[in-house]
């Protein structure tokens, strides 16, 4: 006897697998309550014998003991996949009762099908077929059924809710998977967007940012500056303190390179101890004060585990012009600043193609 399975399953699969009889147990029980409905008007116009009718009550209390047997199983989920080769086990021994009458037998065994397709469970649809090929035969050998092909207006009107129901769940569990897998692939995005340690983008992403902001100053005339920030000494940190502090630090100047920047603005992770900012729609004035705000809270910083140590970043700032074939002609500018800044005696700021780097406050 079928039933929307697929919802159940689809729906389900982040939660623990103890919690998935529970999801399923009310579709099944709708499902199976659907399918004897269509058998019963088949069984009544063949005028059944009582036997017949009493299958169709243990059918509907299969439901019932699925949900028992696999909440007492200490695998629910793998219980669940033997109800489902039940449920067509349970199909295959109702189309010869049903006198293998067409649309009935062919929507049970279709619907049913579809639903083990649609749990994406490996071949399950096709593990299934040898319970209910064989339980079919096993009940066409015993019972002998005449084949009744013709289907009255009765067994016809009993067989669309199954139709109806059946593929509006479908629709529905679909639609549910699809907008989670959705919502997935955008936090997975955010996450291949961001670097771990930092919060700030990964390389690859504010790249992108400053490849745009590139062409699009180049296209507009609107200025946009980038910033490479670099923290002074920083491999003495390491080899000092260890790559725990290291993570610390890097972590904290993260942090307020976060804070400093506007939100038009992309900062990200370079690599190692290298962080970088795109400003869009920004004069180097403006991209300086930013830049000098980073500097002077970089040096106030001080660990909480580790408050005798002095921190310092120097920072190149370059503005994007037409001379920049492409984003690298842009970093190589920005990186010869900071080296500059670096030469220059560390902890300040350098403009490229300026003549004086500005100085930090001693």
């Amino acid at each position: 006897m079928p039933d929307p399975l697929p919802t159940a399953t689809q729906d389900t699969a982040p939660a623990p697998r103890q919690r998935i009889p529970r999801h399923i147990y009310p579709l099944r029980v709708l499902g199976m309550g659907l399918g004897a409905l269509l058998v019963g008007s088949v069984l009544r116009e063949l005028q059944a014998p009582a036997p017949h009718w009493a299958l169709l009550v243990a059918t509907l209390l299969w439901p019932h003991l699925a949900y028992l047997l696999a909440r007492r199983s200490a695998d629910p989920y793998r219980a669940e996949v033997r109800n489902l080769l039940v449920d067509s086990a349970i199909v295959g021994l109702w189309v010869p009762l049903m006198h293998f009458n067409l649309l009935p037998s062919t929507v049970l065994v279709a619907v049913t099908t579809y639903d083990k397709i649609s749990t994406g469970i490996k071949r399950l649809w096709l593990h299934s077929l040898p319970g209910m090929l064989g339980v079919g035969a096993l009940a066409t050998l015993v019972t002998q059924p005449a084949p009744w092909l013709e289907s009255p207006l009765t067994v016809v009107a009993c067989t669309l809710p199954l139709l109806v129901v059946h593929t509006l769940a479908t629709s529905m569990a679909s639609y549910r998977l699809i907008r989670t897998v959705s919502r997935q692939n955008r936090q997975l995005e955010a996450l291949r967007q961001l670097d771990a340690q930092t919060g700030l983008y990964a390389r690859n992403h504010w790249q992108e940012q400053a490849e745009a902001a590139l062409r699009h100053a180049q296209a507009s005339g609107e200025p946009a500056c980038l910033l490479m920030i670099d923290i002074d000494h920083f491999k003495p940190v390491n080899d000092i303190h260890g790559h725990t502090v290291g993570d610390e630090v890097i972590g904290a100047v993260g942090r307020i390179i976060r804070d400093c920047v506007r939100a038009q603005d992309c900062a990200g992770r370079y690599g190692g101890d290298e962080f970088a900012v795109v400003c869009r729609r920004t004069t180097p004035d403006e991209a300086l004060a930013i830049a000098q705000r980073i500097r002077e809270r970089v040096q106030a910083l001080r660990l909480h585990a580790l408050p005798q140590l002095r921190l310092t970043g120097s920072i190149g700032v370059a503005q994007a012009g037409p001379q920049h074939a492409q984003l690298r002609d842009w970093m190589n500018e920005t990186d010869a600043a900071l080296y500059g800044a670096k030469h220059g005696g560390r902890n300040r700021v350098a403009h490229a193609g300026a003549d004086a780097l500005a100085h930090a406050s001693a």
